[in-house]
């Protein structure tokens, strides 16, 4: 696979150097991206960037990923503080986004832009924690093919901005649980950031099983739960075995305040992946959540990797029951807080010391 050509701010008369300090926060939703196009080649690529943005997940109703707003090149100025934007149209085709894109790119970049694997992308360019990406090709079957063949690195590149800002929102030493995040520490060598309306609702050392809940009762519950099997054999990562131990899992704490029916992985639209979690091989899992009886269910994701240093497999899992929402922006939400999961060892000294004073014994978890 061709490596990808970045562009330096040097290369592109758009990106003149400008203090990031001195912009204002991106605006809008996080799942909304504005395409700056005109309506004909628009039309013409949607189904390329749609195959490409506008990914549908199941909660269990379909939601997408991100949805796609076309604006023409002369409302520009109206979206430029927008968080996620895309710039498309070919070279020379004489469209008002086509002249844009000539006017902003000087004659290097062009050449380089006739490149399937080259696209301008540049962050915090009108404001901050914004990402801008310029795509165009020589011709309109050319662009449709370059937006098509990279399309896993777009995706990437707005869904992992989309984390990073969200995870900025979410994480607040004023509203963090030190208290049950230092217990953690104490009692099993990790942490998780928890957020002040989570709960520590089961922590049981002999099944090394803890819950955490939001709002339990509620029409808007939020579950995490972390399982870590000690002495594992890497050998036992895999989405057989992970679905086995899930299953073992909820069945045993995710049950019905009657006792009669408990948490199940649902059939459809279970999707696995491999990723890089921290530097650690891991299996990325996403799928819907029911109960054996039906009845009520949700989506859930769910992180299992391999820590060689513990010699433990740790399975993170978060899950969402909202019936009356949607849910895509939750579910993301379970998946940033599951990205703040460390061990012991990659955590400072400093830190170590501030989460185990925090520990108050006296409070009943």
């Amino acid at each position: 696979m061709k490596k990808i050509i970045l562009i330096t701010a040097s290369l592109i008369l758009l990106l003149i150097f400008n203090d990031c300090e001195s912009k204002k926060f991106a605006t809008g939703l996080e799942d909304e991206i504005y395409v700056v196009a005109d309506s004909t080649e628009y039309s013409e690529l949607y189904d390329a960037l749609s195959q490409t943005f506008e990914i549908e997940i199941n909660t269990p109703l379909p939601e997408k990923l991100f949805t796609l707003k076309r604006v023409s090149p002369n409302q520009i100025n109206q979206i430029q503080r927008k968080k996620n934007i895309v710039i498309v149209a070919p070279l020379n085709s004489g469209s008002l986004t086509s002249q844009y894109i000539n006017t902003i790119v000087d004659d290097s970049v062009k050449k380089l832009l006739s490149n399937e694997d080259f696209y301008v992308t540049k962050y915090d360019l009108w404001a901050r924690n914004q990402l801008v990406t310029v795509l165009s090709a020589n011709g309109m079957q050319e662009l449709e093919f370059k937006i098509l063949k990279n399309k896993d690195k777009l995706l990437y590149a707005y869904q992992k901005i989309s984390d990073d800002r969200l995870r900025e929102s979410l994480y607040s030493a004023k509203y963090e649980r030190k208290d049950i995040e230092g217990k953690l520490l104490r009692d099993y060598g990790w942490i998780i950031y928890v957020q002040a309306d989570f709960r520590l609702a089961k922590s049981v050392p002999e099944d090394n099983f803890v819950w955490l809940r939001r709002a339990p009762g509620s029409d808007m519950e939020r579950w995490i739960f972390v399982h870590w099997i000690d002495n594992a054999l890497p050998e036992y990562l895999n989405v057989d075995s992970i679905k086995a131990i899930r299953n073992r899992i909820t069945e045993k704490y995710y049950r019905t305040s009657d006792d009669s029916a408990y948490v199940v992985i649902a059939q459809d639209f279970f999707v696995s992946n491999e990723v890089n979690f921290k530097g650690r091989y891991a299996i990325f899992t996403q799928g819907l959540w029911d109960l054996n009886i039906k009845g009520m269910g949700g989506p859930f994701v769910n992180y299992t990797f391999y820590d060689e240093k513990s010699r433990r497999i740790y399975m993170l899992d978060g899950s969402v029951y909202a019936p009356k929402y949607f849910k895509r922006n939750l579910i993301q939400q379970m998946d940033v807080l599951l990205q703040s999961f460390m061990t012991k060892d990659e955590l400072s000294k400093d830190r170590i010391e501030d989460l185990l004073n925090s520990i108050d014994d006296s409070v009943k978890y």
